[in-house]
């Protein structure tokens, strides 16, 4: 798949932007803050319906205006689609494909695939647990539609939950408190379809990675990703219904996949040493960034693999956090998708000869 074009109205601090992409390499250089990061930005709310920054649709709304519009056209196995999205300060974001209003944003993801990576995600192994489960449901929300259902059904009845659990600690009353059935057994319906899918991702993925991260470690190394699971499907109802005394004292919901986490291991490839050391805890800094790396080569392939197509790789000021060995292999696994790519100047593509089909110099809103 491919973007075509863009426009934007008061989105960020443009007013006004009407860009045409090549589907190769498009790179965007100039200062810092001036705008170079809000395109791709705009490129992937398109995509996804949601900011990779988790920004609230008004914070995107460009200062003094109370609505932005943005218009893509995407083209995936020759057709072409059109989306427009309108964000409102106080209300919802209004979004049509090809002219037709959606009921429910998330009628859009699934049409095209979208990998973000910024410097924020070469920290992701020695992030918290939150920042995986971003990752992990930012990308399973892309490729099955009926985990986004899941997810946002688990999200709901989790909500749901934790106000109850609230509202019994200060209101205690048995009727109220037996309606707890009801959501524990919708909460355990819903984390049954989140942790089988997550399940299925991570085992995935660790196939995918594996050699890919001992490319970029030079040989050395090999790496798997496990899920951890909270707790599994088939015990979390009951889960559930043990800890309920605890969670009436918390006032919120102490087990379920809203706690999961991935681990990271890398085995070393000498000769005698078999040992698996988890790299989110005793990895060295340059052993984490060469795995986050891998995670979002390992995204790629991942994508073509389950979906027959290449996705859209927006590259956010990467190169400059990295080291010339891994900019050299990162610059060499996307020769074949479109790209795009911002940074504050030209040099290390120079460096590796690397091919750039389009260039934009972005100033102050403005783009060249």
């Amino acid at each position: 798949m491919r973007i075509d074009s863009i426009s934007l109205v008061n989105f960020r601090n443009y007013e006004s932007l009407d860009l045409e992409f090549h589907p190769g390499t498009n790179l965007f250089y100039g200062d810092n803050a001036q705008g170079k990061t809000n395109i791709l930005e705009a490129v992937y709310l398109c995509g996804t319906t949601r900011s990779h920054r988790l920004s609230r649709d008004r914070d995107m709304i460009r200062f003094g205006q109370e609505e932005a519009h943005l218009r893509m056209i995407m083209e995936r196995r020759d057709i072409s689609t059109r989306i427009d999205m309108h964000l409102k300060k106080n209300k919802a974001k209004g979004i049509a494909v090809n002219a037709v209003p959606l009921k429910r944003a998330g009628e859009l993801i699934g049409m095209g695939n979208f990998i973000f990576f910024s410097p924020e995600d070469l920290s992701i192994i020695k992030s918290g647990p939150e920042r995986r489960r971003r990752f992990l449901d930012m990308e399973l929300c892309q490729l099955d539609r009926v985990y986004v259902s899941s997810l946002a059904g688990y999200s709901r009845a989790l909500a749901q939950r934790n106000r109850l659990l609230h509202d019994l600690s200060f209101r205690p009353d048995p009727d109220t408190l037996a309606t707890l059935d009801v959501w524990d057994s919708q909460l355990a319906n819903y984390g049954k379809k989140v942790i089988g899918s997550r399940r299925e991702f991570a085992e995935k993925l660790s196939g995918i990675i594996s050699p890919i991260h001992e490319k970029l470690s030079g040989g050395r190394e090999t790496l798997k990703v496990g899920y951890e699971a909270n707790v599994s499907g088939e015990e979390f109802e009951r889960e559930l219904a043990l800890s309920r005394d605890r969670d009436l004292k918390t006032q919120t919901t102490g087990v379920g996949p809203h706690r999961d986490d991935l681990s990271f291991e890398v085995q070393s490839k000498q000769a005698g040493d078999s040992e698996w050391i988890d790299i989110r805890r005793y990895g060295s800094q340059g052993q984490q960034r060469t795995a986050a790396l891998s995670v979002k080569l390992a995204e790629i392939e991942l994508v073509k693999e389950l979906t027959g197509d290449s996705p859209v790789l927006l590259l956010d000021d990467v190169l400059s956090e990295l080291d010339s060995n891994r900019q050299k292999d990162l610059l060499e696994s996307i020769r074949d998708i479109q790209t795009l790519i911002t940074c504050t100047g030209v040099q290390e593509f120079e460096r590796y000869h690397f091919r750039i089909d389009r260039l934009f110099h972005v100033e102050q809103g403005h783009v060249n």
